[in-house]
């Protein structure tokens, strides 16, 4: 809980910092992540692999970084989550400038492996640190801008990457973002606030695997990880294979046209700090699985082969997917009044490990099923999304998780 003396406030000098850094934390943390997505097809012919292998670029980091999520939360509890935060994202920027670097397929994979470590520790720590910091009447709005960073950089790191690699080619594509992210990483040490809630805690691995299990006996917190792992993997199994359907007849679209394509994740910036406020508002029973259910017919639409359809289906599957990942996201932190930064940890594991296995899976399903396979994975995955967050409406709220009211006008 807060010290209701030292929170974050809205209007403050901090509030601002604190935003401006999260923000831009998000945003390069994502850029990084996902530059490589648009240049799948491009790495499948420059090294001659078929969808399902030149997806690894992608799943090698996610995984690793789910793997390393639950160590990251351990890490912070001992070291300081700004410590972990600030180390993450300079040596994340570090190894960004690296990548182009790299000699062959072996090399790239073994850098982005290792990116996924250095990921880790700042997604493991952001939403903790916001619950810990800032005031409960300014969370959901901070944690809806936090989630609108990650949407504008895995939009920025796909476009420019995807738009430079048919201008410039891959390698000096990538250079050129790694220098934008090192900058964004900079000012992020410049701006981060220093903690005052959260407390160092040199706790045993034994301790933590305790408090691992303790998020498990939750009735609400599994169902939140489900969800998790089937929102992130839809999501990313759509992207993943979009650009190879979309180049080939009858649509034969350029790769800077493809890579274009990316700018509908402007509106998962927007969705998710709109969203916040509505389950502020509304509940987030109420809003959840609508969200879902909004991403759902997204997926779905992109079945009918119109290159206008398939940019709209595209544009509501992303509104859906972050406003329902932004409530999400804020739930679990809400909920968890023991062992948050675990519980927090084990959501965002799930949620890259169904990056990595359904993002994988459906390369396979591209290479086997076209497009109809694709969809076999990510709208499977969205529609079992729905039931979970259908379920969610039954589930009974803790204190910690009641609405705030929201402040008076001209407070």
């Amino acid at each position: 809980m807060t010290n209701g003396t030292q929170i974050i406030r809205r209007g403050t000098p901090a509030f601002v910092r604190a935003n401006i850094a999260f923000f831009l934390s998000a945003f390069a943390i994502f850029a990084s992540l996902y530059s490589v997505q648009p240049l799948l097809p491009i790495l499948a012919a420059e090294f001659g692999l078929d969808a399902g292998t030149s997806s690894l670029a992608l799943s090698s980091t996610t995984a690793t970084l789910a793997l390393a999520l639950l160590l990251a939360s351990w890490v912070s509890d001992r070291l300081g989550r700004r410590t972990l935060m600030v180390w993450a994202i300079l040596l994340t920027a570090a190894l960004g400038l690296v990548l182009p670097f790299a000699p062959n397929w072996s090399a790239l994979l073994i850098i982005r492996t290792l990116m996924g470590l250095t990921l880790s520790g700042l997604p493991a720590v952001a939403m903790v640190y916001l619950a810990e910091e800032m005031d409960p009447e300014a969370l959901g709005f901070s944690m809806g801008l936090y989630i609108g960073g990650t949407a504008i950089g895995g939009m920025a790191g796909r476009l420019l990457s995807g738009i430079l690699a048919d201008l410039i080619g891959w390698r000096p594509a990538l250079m050129v973002l790694g220098a934008a992210i090192a900058l964004a990483a900079l000012v992020v040490v410049l701006l981060l606030p220093a903690p005052h809630n959260s407390r160092r805690s040199r706790i045993a691995l034994r301790e933590l695997a305790a408090l691992v299990r303790l998020q498990f006996r939750d009735p609400g917190l599994p169902w939140l990880f489900a969800s998790a792992f089937l929102l992130m993997g839809s999501f990313v199994t759509l992207y993943n294979y979009v650009g190879f359907r979309l180049a080939l007849p009858p649509f034969a679209l350029s790769h800077a046209a493809i890579s274009a394509i990316f700018v509908v994740y402007l509106l998962g910036s927007f969705s998710s700090a709109w969203a916040g406020g509505l389950a502020q508002r509304l509940g987030r029973r109420r809003v959840y699985w609508t969200l879902v259910l909004v991403m759902m017919l997204g997926v779905f639409l992109t079945l009918v082969p119109s290159t206008p359809v398939i940019i709209l289906g595209l544009a509501i599957a992303t509104t859906g997917y972050f406003a329902a990942h932004g409530i999400a996201s804020a739930w679990v932190a809400r909920r968890a009044s023991v062992g948050r930064a675990q519980a927090s940890a084990i959501y965002l594991f799930s949620y890259y490990l169904g990056s990595s296995v359904l993002g994988t899976l459906g390369g396979y399903a591209w290479v086997a099923w076209d497009w109809n396979g694709v969809l076999l994975v990510s709208g499977g995955a969205a529609a079992a999304a729905l039931f979970v967050g259908l379920h969610l409406t039954r589930l009974a709220p803790l204190p910690s998780e009641q609405p705030v009211p929201a402040a008076p006008s001209g407070a």
